[in-house]
């Protein structure tokens, strides 16, 4: 039974400390979509995804109205396009973007993840040809997101692809470089990608998913901060349990919005993703989080050991709150999507050797951060490389999200708007990467794949 004080705690998160819907993602197969014919082929995916998703957005924005809650984001992620498209007699995978694009500007989502490649342990000829396509489909679209899973802890890392997407961002960057290398914030590099996450870039509906479902996207560290400063000087045994109660509450408005949404559409419930995912609104900032634990600034010694607490004490609340909890949950950190991140960085106390750091013990990776536009192929493939590693041996997902901002230096700052916000260029080590990341083949999996 709800009650009433209930009732006006959950409002007051919603009016003040900036609790929020993330997003609500359907998550759509298009493998019956395969066609030997590319025009063929890009037609199925646009009527697919037109006649799955063409109730999503009006029914996201029924449920604010009726509950309250404000949804900021309606996206749809869609089986990785390299399988979709194998069948086809093209070189040329772009078309196939461009009828995303298309079919998601129809339904009015916001984003729609799923021109994806999944190359941890090889390529298929489908696989090469989606990469190579992706500068182009990124700087051609307004609304799709690209991502390539290069390894995982089963079968180690593709160093020969981990190599070829540090010429894809660099081209992606290049293509889109009157709007700071836009592109880029659409592509992610995954090790470990998971099926269900609803959260863009990254978002694909994985081949073990069913035909249709919906997963939600919750976040709220405004309201976690908040919770904080009602328990400053306490010990940390006290931080936990009052984050894994506040998780739990988040938690519980995210189930009851997915089961909404799944029964006025008629399609499964998947998961509730709940990851602080923060914005760049004052107050709703993980990184403030971390300095209300008691780190004086973002960056600075303990931010780790924090971070590891808040992620953690997250995970243990929204597992309790919900049925069925999934893609990524827990702390995120992109650092032009924080507020805090963004002045941490600025001030130069918050650097890319601590963003990695970090990651050991957060959700994802380095995510959303702006490098010099000089940077060169081999050391964004050399970044991705060391977060992949970190990802392979944790057996944990960790991702990459870089920036090389055309024409920008250490202290510029790029402009992406919206929920992207503001990033500062961030130094990076001048030290080669070439001969490191010409040896090519793989890096073989860890000891701990062996687990039959």
């Amino acid at each position: 039974m709800i009650n009433t004080g209930e009732i006006l705690q959950t409002i007051e998160m919603i009016d003040q400390q900036h609790l929020d819907i993330r997003t609500i993602t359907m998550g759509i197969s298009l493998l019956d979509c395969a066609h030997s014919d590319p025009k063929v082929c890009a037609d199925k995916i646009y009527d697919k995804i037109t006649g799955s998703a063409r109730d999503l957005v009006k029914t996201g924005q029924a449920i604010e109205r009726e509950f309250g809650i404000p949804i900021v984001n309606k996206r749809i992620s869609v089986t990785p396009i390299a399988l979709v498209a194998a069948a086809c007699e093209t070189e040329d995978y772009v078309p196939f973007a461009r009828a995303m694009d298309r079919a998601a500007a129809e339904c009015g989502v916001n984003f729609i993840g799923g021109f994806s490649a999944l190359v941890q342990k090889g390529f298929t000829q489908s696989d090469r040809k989606l990469i190579r396509s992706i500068p182009e489909a990124l700087a051609t679209t307004d609304l799709v997101c690209s991502s390539v899973n290069v390894g995982s802890t089963k079968a180690g890392i593709n160093m020969d692809a981990v190599a070829e997407m540090g010429r894809v961002i660099k081209k992606t960057a290049a293509l889109t470089a009157d709007r700071g290398g836009f592109g880029c914030a659409k592509l992610v590099v995954f090790c470990n990608a998971v099926e269900d996450n609803p959260f863009m870039a990254g978002a694909f509906h994985g081949v073990g998913e069913a035909e249709r479902v919906i997963n939600v996207g919750v976040s709220g560290p405004g309201v976690v901060y908040h919770a904080l400063q009602g328990i400053k000087g306490a010990s940390f045994d006290v931080v936990a349990e009052t984050v894994k109660k506040t998780a739990f509450r988040i938690t519980r408005m995210g189930q009851l919005v997915a089961q909404e949404a799944s029964r006025r559409l008629g399609v499964p419930f998947g998961i509730v993703d709940l990851s602080l995912a923060p914005t760049p609104a004052v107050g709703d900032s993980v990184a403030r989080i971390l300095e209300e634990i008691g780190v004086e600034t973002c960056g600075g010694h303990g931010t780790t050991a924090a971070l590891a607490l808040l992620n953690d004490a997250v995970k243990k609340g929204g597992v309790m709150a919900s049925s069925s909890v999934g893609g990524l949950s827990g702390a995120f950190i992109p650092v032009s999507e924080d507020e805090g991140m963004i002045a941490a960085a600025e001030s130069g106390v918050l650097t890319l050797d601590k963003l990695e750091a970090m990651t050991c013990v957060c959700s994802v990776g380095l995510d959303m951060i702006a490098v010099p536009g000089d940077t060169s192929a081999a050391t964004l493939s050399a970044i991705i490389a060391d977060e992949a590693a970190i990802g392979m041996v944790n057996s944990k997902t960790t991702a990459v999200r870089l920036i090389p901002a055309p024409g920008c230096q250490v202290g510029d700052t790029v402009e992406f708007g919206g929920l992207l916000g503001t990033a500062s260029v961030m130094p990076v080590h001048g030290q080669s990467a070439e001969t490191f990341i010409a040896r090519g083949g793989r890096i073989p999996a860890p000891m701990q794949s062996l687990k039959n």
